[in-house]
């Protein structure tokens, strides 16, 4: 399972340093998580003010 950004997504760019793997980078409207980088750490949910990083 990896996580996936949701439309909720501020663009606040929190997530990004966060990621160890550097699966997330900045989208036209939102940051976009790449699923095959992904190591489903949870590292970027914990830092997401809006709750928009979500397991899929």
């Amino acid at each position: 399972m990896t996580h996936v950004i949701n439309d909720e997504c501020i663009s606040c760019g929190l997530c990004e340093p966060e990621c160890p793997v550097n699966a997330i980078s900045e989208g036209d409207d939102k940051y976009v998580i790449d699923a095959e980088t992904c190591n489903d750490c949870g590292a970027c949910v914990e830092v997401c003010p809006v709750d928009a990083v979500i397991a899929e």
